[in-house]
This record gives C-alpha cells, sequence and structure tokens, in this order.
C-alpha cells in the first residue's frame, strides 16, 4: 500500500523545516488537504510536539516520569542543563541553539533517567553526561559525533513465558490459517479466551466476529501502539523485536473481517523506531505476506500503513486514537457506536494493542487449547510486564495470569517495598497488606505496568506527580476532567506544601468522586486513582503534613497585595490586610 499523506505527517515535516509550525503554513496545509483552517488550528494546538514558535537546533525533551525522570544521584539533572546552557526550563535560547522542555513518560523507565533530543532517546543520564551534552551543544557537534553508547537501547527482557519463549517464524501463522480457513481459525481465537492486553479486557474473538458481521462497505484493522501510560515500555520491546508477528497478527485479522487496509498507530515518542519498521514491512511486500494476493491467494489483499502520533497521552483510548487516525484532535467519542460497527471512516474497524495482536498470531499458529491451557479462569494467557522504579532489575517480564504481586517483586529484586502502582498512574495503588494478590482480570487487571516504590518514597510525592500528568494530559473536553483534574493537582499541591488542613482532606475526597462519576471518558474516570488508592492505604502520607487547623485559604491575601504596595511605597499598618483565621 503506497504511503498516503497523512495530516500528522505533512505537519511534522513542517516543522522540521523550521523547527515549529508558522501560521502561514497552516492555511497551506488546509488547502492541500481540502480541510477548514480551524480544523487544521486545532490539530496543531491540541498535540504536544506540534509547536507554534521555535525550537532550537538541539530540541530537549526531559521525560519527568517517576521512574524514568531527571533525578540522578541526587542531582537534579534538567536544571543543571538548563543553567549550564544558560536557558529556562521551557524556553528557547536566545540564539536559537537550544530548547529545554520537559514531557511526560517517554516509554524508557528501564534506562534510568532519559531525555530525547530532536527526537532520538538518549539514556543513563548522570552529572558527568550532563557537562558533557553542554560541551557538544556549545560546539555546535551533530548527535553522529556525540557518544553512541548514550543512545544504545537495550530490550531488558528478564523473563519469557508463553508468547516469547519461541520464535514465530513470518508466514506460519497465514499458511495455518490459509490451510484451515478464516472460520476455524476465529473459532480458535475464541476457544483461547483470549482477551485485550491493554487493560480493559474484552474478549478479542468476540471482538473480531462483531466486526466480521456488521455490514459496511469497507473494515479496517488498527493496531494501538501509542503506550502511553507512564511505567509502560513493553511495547517498544515488541515493536523492536516481534514487529513481524505483530503485523502477521494484524493479517490474520484482516482475513478474518474482510479488511484491505491496516494501520499502527505508533506514539509520537517512538519515532525513532519508524524507518525499522517500514524495512520490515517492505520485506513482507517482497515475501508475499502482505499487499496483493498474499501468499498467492486471489482476493486476500491487505497492506499496513504506520501513522506517527504527536504526543497525546488521550490517543491510547481508541476511540480518540480513531479522530486521530483521522485527521483531528484526539478527543474521545461517546459510546455507543462502538468501533466494532462504526470506528475508521466511520467503518467496522478493530482496534487492538500490539500484545494482543501477536497473541493472536500464535494462537492461530499452535491453537486455542495451547493458549488457554496456561493462566487462570477468567485470565487465559500470559502477561507482559515492565517493572520499573526500585528494584535491581528493571525491565520486562512475562508471566502466566495468576502470579502474585510478591512473587514478581521477588524476582525483580525489590526490598523494603512500601508501595506498588500496577497499570500506571490510572491503576491502582497496593501497600503491602495486598501484595499477594494477583495479576488478572478477576484480581489485579493491568495493561502492563508495575512501578515499585521502596520505603524510601515519600508516597505523596508521587501521588502529586499522577495528579500534574492528568492535568497535562486532560485533553479538555468535558468540565469535570478539564477543571476537576486542575483542582486535584491544586489541593494536592496545597498539602504537599504543608498548607492544607483537614477539610483540604475532605475537599480531595469529594473532587476526586466527581471526576471520577462524571468525566466523558476513561481518563477523567481513572485520573483520581492514585488519590482515592492513597487516602485510603496511605492516609499517614497526608495527615503528617497537615496544619492544624479547619481550614486554610489556597492563597495568602495580605501576600497578594505586596505588588500594590510597592507601587505606592507604602508599607505602613493600613497598607496589611489583618488576616485571623485560627
Amino acid at each position: 500500500m503506497a504511503e498516503s499523506p497523512h495530516l500528522l505527517h505533512r505537519l511534522y515535516e513542517i516543522q522540521q523545516k523550521h523547527r515549529y509550525i508558522p501560521d502561514e503554513s497552516i492555511g497551506e496545509v488546509a488547502d492541500q488537504f481540502g480541510l477548514p483552517i480551524s480544523q487544521v488550528r486545532a490539530v496543531v494546538d491540541f498535540y504536544a510536539f506540534f509547536y507554534t514558535s521555535p525550537r532550537g537546533d538541539y530540541h530537549i525533551l526531559f521525560s519527568n516520569c517517576t521512574s524514568c525522570g531527571y533525578q540522578a544521584r541526587g542531582v537534579d539533572l534538567l536544571q543543571l542543563l538548563s543553567q549550564q546552557l544558560g536557558v529556562s526550563v521551557n524556553q528557547t535560547r536566545a540564539d536559537g541553539r537550544v530548547s529545554v522542555h520537559e514531557t511526560s513518560c517517554i516509554g524508557l523507565c528501564d534506562h534510568g533517567a532519559s531525555l530525547l533530543i530532536n527526537g532520538i532517546p538518549l539514556v543513563r543520564l548522570d552529572p558527568a553526561g550532563i557537562w558533557q551534552m553542554v560541551g557538544l551543544i556549545e560546539s555546535g557537534k551533530p548527535l553522529t559525533e556525540w557518544p553512541q553508547a548514550w543512545f544504545h537501547i537495550d530490550n531488558t527482557l528478564h523473563k519469557r513465558g508463553l508468547l516469547l519463549e519461541t520464535d514465530l517464524s513470518p508466514g506460519e501463522g497465514l499458511q495455518a490459517l490459509l490451510a484451515r480457513g478464516w472460520e476455524e481459525i476465529l473459532a480458535e481465537i475464541v476457544q483461547s479466551k483470549l482477551r485485550g492486553r491493554g487493560g480493559a479486557g474484552f474478549n478479542t474473538g468476540l471482538k473480531w466476529r462483531l466486526c466480521k458481521e456488521a455490514v459496511a462497505e469497507a473494515r479496517y484493522v488498527v493496531c494501538n501502539a501509542d503506550e502511553g501510560e507512564p511505567g509502560t515500555f513493553k511495547d517498544r520491546m515488541l515493536l523492536q523485536q516481534y514487529a513481524d508477528t505483530l503485523f502477521e497478527g494484524m493479517t490474520i485479522c484482516a482475513h478474518i473481517i474482510g479488511a484491505r487496509e491496516g494501520y499502527v498507530y505508533l506514539r509520537g515518542e517512538y519515532r525513532y523506531l519508524l524507518p525499522h519498521l517500514q524495512t520490515i514491512l517492505a520485506r513482507r511486500r517482497q515475501t508475499s505476506l502482505l499487499g496483493k494476493s498474499i501468499l498467492a491467494k486471489t482476493g486476500f489483499d491487505f497492506d499496513i500503513e504506520i501513522v506517527v502520533g504527536a504526543g497525546a497521552y488521550i490517543c491510547g483510548e481508541e476511540s480518540a486514537l480513531i479522530e486521530s487516525l483521522e485527521g483531528k484532535p484526539g478527543i474521545p467519542r461517546s459510546r455507543p457506536p462502538f468501533p466494532v460497527t462504526q470506528g475508521y471512516l466511520g467503518q467496522p474497524t478493530v482496534v487492538n494493542n500490539v500484545e494482543t495482536f501477536i497473541a493472536a498470531a500464535h494462537i492461530a499458529y499452535k491453537g486455542g487449547a495451547w493458549f488457554s491451557s496456561v493462566g487462570t479462569v477468567e485470565s487465559a494467557g500470559s502477561k507482559l510486564l515492565s517493572i520499573s522504579g526500585d528494584c535491581a532489575a528493571p525491565g520486562i517480564y512475562e508471566y502466566p495470569f495468576g502470579v502474585t504481586l510478591q512473587q514478581i517483586l521477588q524476582d525483580c529484586g525489590a526490598d523494603n517495598v512500601q508501595a506498588v502502582q500496577v497499570g500506571g498512574p490510572s491503576g491502582i495503588l497496593i501497600d503491602q497488606s495486598a501484595f499477594h494478590r494477583r495479576i488478572g482480570f478477576e484480581d489485579v487487571s493491568t495493561g502492563g505496568s508495575l512501578m515499585v516504590f521502596s520505603d524510601q518514597r515519600d508516597v505523596l510525592d508521587i501521588i502529586y506527580q499522577f495528579a500534574a500528568f492528568f492535568a497535562h494530559e486532560s485533553c479538555g473536553f468535558c468540565t469535570p476532567c478539564r477543571v476537576g483534574t486542575t483542582l486535584l493537582k491544586q489541593n494536592l499541591y496545597k498539602i504537599v506544601t504543608n498548607q492544607g488542613t483537614r477539610y483540604d482532606m475532605a475537599e480531595l475526597q469529594h473532587t476526586s468522586e466527581l471526576v471520577r462519576r462524571y468525566s466523558h471518558c476513561g481518563l477523567g474516570h481513572t485520573a483520581a486513582n492514585p488519590i482515592l488508592d492513597g487516602l485510603q492505604s496511605f492516609p499517614q502520607f497526608f495527615e503528617r503534613r497537615l496544619i492544624q487547623r479547619d481550614f486554610s485559604p489556597h492563597f495568602n491575601l495580605d501576600a497578594a497585595l505586596e505588588e500594590a504596595r510597592r507601587m505606592t511605597q507604602r508599607d505602613d499598618v493600613d497598607a496589611h490586610l489583618e488576616q485571623d483565621i485560627e
């Protein structure tokens, strides 16, 4: 399938040329795509990786994730770099050489403090490396002349299981499909009890059957490779090492549902993987595993295009992803209808994530019974986990469903653990009393992230980071999420800075419940999870920072008049407010 121009890709090209998207380019792009200028402008404004003011020749995005953030050896690397370069954080230096910004998790939590520089990941940062970076930037050295060890990404795969212990050769799943027919292979998918690995756990065979049965002019297969949940990086490894099997699973799905076109929606932080993925797609076309008449089967026509996102966590939600594929801001749709009946371009669409399609390819070749023989009654098969934080061996582990958290912590070398965040900030925060619980849809469900926090961590600081993440990533569509997540962040900040009272604790609980109940989509429904879990399981971290009052204002009224006092050159008693709130 010849790559068609996509709005996100065209905007990226313009930005690469100018280091931002000039206002006049928006009208040109609108004309090129036959879109209203307002839509193109809305897209530019929506995505975090599109800029309307110039960035530097060296554009640095520091990850502020709790696992791969900018703290190393007690040093704030972000502040160190910005100070030495003479540029404020979230600014471009006057000479245009460098810009330094923060960004959410970039999927390198097993590699220590990390950043993206001109879209390329740089890992295992430390103070000495920062000093060396400063010299290279000031001397204008191209990235090709920087120490290449800085850019080396290991796939720290510590434990293989059902899916990863044996490789599937390219074409083996497709040959089984053609030999047995799509009806039998779909029956195997159903028998396997495979559920979506993105966290929601919808039955995969049922999803494919519903899409197949929907009356439509066309059908589509979409792979959600937008793993933006902080602490999650398993798809990065799968895309690097098992992309052939991913594309095989998508192709099997296409034949079953009758689709001719497929898309991989790749998160913007993984753009550096694009050449690798394109190479594998080209090889599959050359070997008759993609394109027209796949494996000489007349009428079996299917190809895959990769669309790269531009920095929007919300696009991990399947309907927001589809909106983005259609060249719009990634705002989640109201459901029903669901994508299986009305998805991409209004047509029936299967959306599954990377791990799910890989599992489906193995099932097509090895059978449903092989898969369902592992795991639990409600959770068949295995689960890949991205493990990071305070442990000796961060990385990727594959376990059969039903494994306990305690076993996982033992395997990754985690000692003196006081808390585990399962499923990223949108998941659940678990204390020591629940380490006996098991990974599975019937107990502790997860899309694949497990962040470990030792007893040296302040849990409240972690919860505040999560609250700041959701306030930043809210798409702004609905008031409960847009306003509520900001209120939660502000209220938490008041407590974190030792200005909160029990009244603020009660307000935090109340606002969290409102955001969870009334938000439009899953982001809002889960944004308050870390706060609610923290209040229930770790109340001591909140209480020890409270001041002993029933109420404390969010700001100091007298301090707010300081500018007026300076302007009037007054500092007498009458120029101050008396505040007695005891």
